[in-house]
């Protein structure tokens, strides 16, 4: 079955720092809910992170939106469509895609990006080879967010975020 993203991208004018994730889970593309937003699933720790580093509550979807526009941050997916292999979430389970191109190269465009940043070194991995990025763009691959990995602890997750998060 063909899944089609569920959000859409967030790029307040101005934005500096774009933030490219793979594609939501089915959770949040088969049953969406109000309150849903980027990386929704109970277990991803992104919020818990993004909560840690910048020292805010971001338990509903204005509150994570504010915070964006404060901190000059985009965000949206490398994929708009993909189906799923064997009904799972992983990205390597992700087939037939297709990218978020037009999407992307808007948000580049009609922003200053200084930075994108990647919350896997798969995502990382397929923007190289799909995308054509010009100019001056810093790419970094943060650690992923994903509970599956364990190599760094929340804290230490947060610690990395923090750094290239709040640096101008």
């Amino acid at each position: 079955m063909r899944e089609h993203h569920p959000f859409e991208p967030f790029a307040p004018e101005g934005s500096t720092k774009l933030i490219l994730g793979s594609f939501p889970g089915k959770e949040s593309t088969q049953n969406k809910r109000v309150n849903d937003w980027f990386y929704c699933a109970s277990r991803n720790q992104f919020w818990k992170i993004l909560e840690i580093v910048f020292e805010k509550d971001l338990s509903n979807k204005n509150d994570k939106q504010e915070l964006f526009i404060d901190n000059k941050l985009a965000i949206t997916d490398i994929l708009l469509s993909c189906e799923r292999r064997d009904d799972k979430n992983a990205d390597e389970n992700l087939i037939n895609k297709e990218y978020n191109k037009d999407v992307i190269n808007e948000i580049l465009t009609r922003n200053v990006i200084r930075k994108i940043l990647f919350t896997s070194k798969n995502v990382h991995r397929e923007f190289v080879d799909n995308f054509d990025v010009t100019g001056e763009i810093e790419l970094v691959v943060l650690p992923s967010p994903s509970p599956i990995y364990r190599r760094l602890s929340l804290q230490e997750k947060a610690k990395i975020y923090k750094y290239y998060l709040t640096q101008v």
